[in-house]
């Protein structure tokens, strides 16, 4: 699972780390006692994508779970259509080296970038 940040500003998007789905509950505790969250963006499946139905079950088990667990902190959806496919295209623009390139943490990181970008306006 890809990760990315921005600044107080929310000016800059970086990508942060990529983690397992069942260590990102105590990455997240741990990051949120270091940084100041306000608010988690969850990419969330369209009906567009394959295999969503069984995507969207398990982000929205996770939005429950990050609630229960965060409370104080506003969690939120944005599409993800086709993100990881974008993150390919630019990693490929980027002049990534091909092995690079294939790498599904990079990936998920530039994925989340994307979806954060978007989700800011700033694409």
């Amino acid at each position: 699972m890809g990760l990315a940040v921005t600044d107080p500003e929310q000016i800059i998007v970086s990508g942060l780390e990529t983690v397992y789905s069942q260590e990102l509950v105590p990455f997240l505790r741990k990051y949120i006692l270091k940084e100041n969250v306000v608010k988690i963006v969850l990419g969330h499946p369209s009906l567009l994508d394959v295999g969503a139905s069984f995507l969207k079950r398990d982000v929205e088990e996770l939005r429950r779970a990050l609630i229960k667990r965060f409370p104080q902190i506003e969690i939120v959806y944005h599409d993800e259509s086709f993100s990881s496919h974008r993150a390919s295209e630019v990693i490929l623009h980027s002049g990534a080296k091909r092995k690079k390139r294939k790498k599904k943490e990079l990936i998920d990181k530039m994925s989340a970038v994307l979806i954060l970008q978007e989700y800011l306006g700033h694409i």
